[in-house]
């Protein structure tokens, strides 16, 4: 398990260092579940639960906040893979 802690908080970092929000529905749902995953990974690893259902929870609970929000609520630019 300690081997596991250090590439799941760089693969936690990276993913909310290369995610954004962006203009559309679509745009907002795909970064909120990249960073919502990552949170998820990253609290998983910290709590000793299980990574991948950390990630898919956190996906999910991220993705429907992004789908949610309005480009007027939030508006971080466009994307990194735009």
């Amino acid at each position: 398990m300690k081997t596991a802690l250090p590439a799941t908080l760089l693969f936690a970092i990276a993913t909310l260092a290369l995610a954004g929000c962006g203009n559309t529905s679509g745009d907002r749902a795909l970064s909120g579940g990249m960073i919502g995953a990552g949170a998820g990974v990253a609290a998983s690893a910290l709590t000793g639960g299980a990574l991948g259902t950390g990630a898919l929870i956190g996906g999910a609970v991220g993705a429907v906040g992004g789908a949610a929000t309005t480009n007027r609520n939030i508006n971080l630019g466009t994307p990194v893979w735009r």
